[in-house]
């Protein structure tokens, strides 16, 4: 089974036209399906029309929480309750465009784990927007501590493997593309025309859009407090500077200047440096608290015989490792004969 998880906040004018469209390019795929929309505390008669698509279509789960909790909050809700092998997140104002899910579905039958849907374009009829995603997008590839896919927000799919480890974690601030780049897998990405929204503006208010932006950053990346070091190796070789300056003015009240110059930069560099290392501990109590594991299994291969654990089992012949046809286990040799 395959599950679009779909988060939906007072998206009434669309709600009816974007289940049409999306069921009718899930219609005959050999999966199969279901459709979680999560209401997310809306406050017009979205809630109404999803039971009401509910009744007409056994394919669509509807989410009530109990107030508004955010896209975030509304998306792990959803992936809590998709019960498919494969879970694709999407919009419902048509900016994901439903039919691009069934290329994201073939991508994941080819054996892709995590599958990226990537902007080619992008309309946004918001010009500050227009600037200021790109901008975050290229500051973002710039500064991560982790390779990530830019230009690509939540719309992709992910299989169960990359699901239940994701929410294994458990993290308070989660940034999605960012987990889904951090917990690997086989990766393949499928690119796309971004839309602008069919109907009305965004649910996300500006300071939303800058808390996730912030997320994004401190959540994988260490580089701005590590910056620290950066402008005290600066400020260290400027007062070096301003110090010979002093040194070798000829003017007296020139090289008291420079001398005093010299001090403050001096004192700030020894601050940058404090704050650099304490910085380094906030760190490491950061990585400990959020808890991420040090690594994910993705599969466990296991040969198909067993060995007996008896000693001999394993020899070296002309220099080769050769295996006893008397160490297989009775077990193994009864499904091999």
């Amino acid at each position: 089974m395959v599950s679009i998880v779909v988060p939906v906040y007072n998206e009434e004018d669309l709600i009816v036209m974007f289940h049409e469209a999306l069921s009718s390019t899930l219609h005959g795929i050999a999966e199969g399906w279901e459709v979680v929309y999560v209401n997310d505390g809306s406050t017009d008669s979205t809630l109404r029309l999803l039971k009401s698509l509910q009744a007409l279509d056994p394919h669509v789960v509807v989410v009530e929480l109990s107030r508004n909790w955010g896209q975030v909050g509304a998306i792990f809700a959803g992936l809590r309750t998709a019960c498919g092998r494969a879970v694709i997140l999407m919009d419902a104002d048509f900016q994901d465009p439903p039919e691009v899910v069934p290329q994201l579905i073939d991508a994941w039958r080819s054996g892709a784990e995590v599958v990226v849907a990537v902007r080619r374009s992008r309309q946004e009829r918001r010009k500050i927007l227009a600037f200021l995603f790109p901008l975050f997008y290229k500051v973002l590839g710039a500064i991560s501590d982790y390779p990530m896919r830019l230009n690509a927000g939540l719309f992709g799919l992910m299989d169960r493997n990359a699901v239940d480890s994701i929410l294994a974690m458990g993290e308070k601030n989660p940034y999605l593309p960012g987990l889904r780049a951090w917990v690997g897998f086989r990766n393949t990405v499928v690119y796309y025309d971004r839309q602008d929204r069919l109907e009305g503006d965004g649910k996300l208010s500006f300071m939303s859009r800058i808390k996730y932006a912030t997320d994004a950053i401190m959540g994988f990346s260490y580089k701005p407090i590590r910056l620290s070091f950066v402008l005290c190796c600066m400020a260290t070789c400027l007062a070096f500077l301003l110090g010979l300056g002093a040194m070798f003015s000829s003017n007296p009240t020139r090289a008291a200047a420079m001398g005093i110059e010299c001090a403050v930069f001096l004192m700030g560099g020894v601050l940058l440096l404090a704050v650099g290392v304490l910085g380094e501990y906030i760190i490491r109590i950061f990585d400990q608290v959020r808890d991420r594991p040090l690594s994910l299994i993705s599969h466990v291969h296991r040969a198909s015989a067993e060995l007996a654990a008896q000693p001999g089992a394993i020899s070296i012949q002309n220099g080769s490792y050769v295996v006893q046809p008397e160490a297989y286990s009775g077990k193994a040799n009864s499904r091999a004969a």
